[in-house]
């Protein structure tokens, strides 16, 4: 009756058809080897916290369309969620994430024979090249630093002017330590703790490029951090209650607190998405695109920001419309506007 109503598949009925994986079983399995150690290979704990929602939504999205086994995951399963993630507006690189995410959960399954190879099909997908994340300008982020002069958004302030002017990811600035940091020399160091030996009691950190990286202090941060309190847990930044910080908690008192005050002065114009659009990554991007504009060498913000590639920095090196414009004026000019 079930395959009748189209509720399962035809193969699940046939003599001799392989055993049925439930998809909680399945995820339960593949959420067991991705917590193996790192020296065998495990990723990092923020990498098993991303997959998380992504396994959540496939999960969800099979329970409304009656698919419950791995076994009936096929092409037109991964169309039709392909699909549903375009009309729910998700970004090209969050589907990208989310399908190759399952297609790794099947091979897995498949290559320790809790399903069989009949199960896997060709699933060609380009990979996401480039960037959309909005970069915000420079008048911008000083707007921001004004607004947050207010005494109840002083933190977001420190926040703010310690992601634009280090580049930091957001989870690198929440981990940062007063250790981490040498005044005397003005420098900051972010070391990667997956292979030592630390206390079990403290948490190790992960970079996620996998290597410890330092650069230096820039002037205005470093004013900051001389007059900024030390707390007793050696934290630098923390939320809005003198707590750890939260990227989602931060993520949303940035959208709420500035940007949205902000949008009306920064609104959506000739193609720009406004200031609206900018997020906690954008702060990475501005701090690249200023880069770019005081013609630091890629190499040496490759390294500030912790890339291996320089094709990874080129996504951030674009120039502001301003900018653009100066360095079209220095071009020579030839012949007069008459001719």
């Amino acid at each position: 009756m079930a395959v009748e109503c189209g509720l399962a598949d035809a193969s699940l009925l046939r003599d001799g058809a392989p055993k049925q994986l439930s998809l909680s079983e399945g995820r339960e399995i593949y959420e067991r080897y991705l917590k193996r150690p790192a020296v065998a290979g495990g990723p990092k704990p923020a990498t098993v916290k991303r997959y998380r929602p992504v396994m959540n939504k496939f999960q969800d999205y099979c329970g409304r369309h009656k698919i419950q086994c791995w076994n009936q995951v096929n092409r037109n399963v991964f169309d039709g969620y392909a699909a549903w993630l375009d009309d729910e507006s998700y970004a090209y690189a969050t589907e990208y994430l989310e399908l190759n995410t399952v297609k790794q959960i099947l091979n897995h399954l498949v290559s320790e024979k809790h399903l069989p190879a009949s199960v896997l099909f060709e699933y060609p997908m380009q990979q996401p090249d480039g960037t959309n994340t909005y970069c915000y300008t420079a008048e911008q982020v000083r707007a921001m630093l004004v607004l947050c002069e207010q005494p109840e958004l002083r933190w977001l302030q420190y926040v703010v002017l310690g992601l634009a002017r280090t580049g930091m990811r957001i989870s690198e600035l929440a981990e940062l330590r007063w250790t981490d940091i040498n005044l005397d020399r003005r420098m900051i160091t972010l070391t990667d703790e997956r292979r030592t030996r630390r206390n079990r009691d403290v948490d190790r950190r992960t970079v996620k490029s996998g290597y410890s990286r330092s650069f230096p202090i820039h002037s205005e941060l470093e004013v900051m951090l001389k007059s900024h309190p030390r707390s007793a847990d050696n934290l630098v930044f923390h939320g809005p209650r003198a707590g750890r910080i939260k990227p989602d908690t931060i993520r949303n008192c940035l959208i709420r607190d500035v940007l949205h005050p902000l949008a009306e002065k920064f609104p959506a114009e000739y193609g720009d998405a406004g200031i609206a659009a900018g997020r906690l990554h954008s702060f990475r991007h501005f701090f690249c695109s200023e880069c770019a504009n005081a013609g630091i060498p890629e190499r040496v913000v490759m390294k500030w920001l912790g890339h291996r590639s320089s094709k990874m920095i080129r996504h951030y090196y674009h120039l502001h419309d301003d900018e653009s414009h100066r360095q079209m004026q220095r071009l020579q000019t030839y012949g007069s506007s008459s001719d």
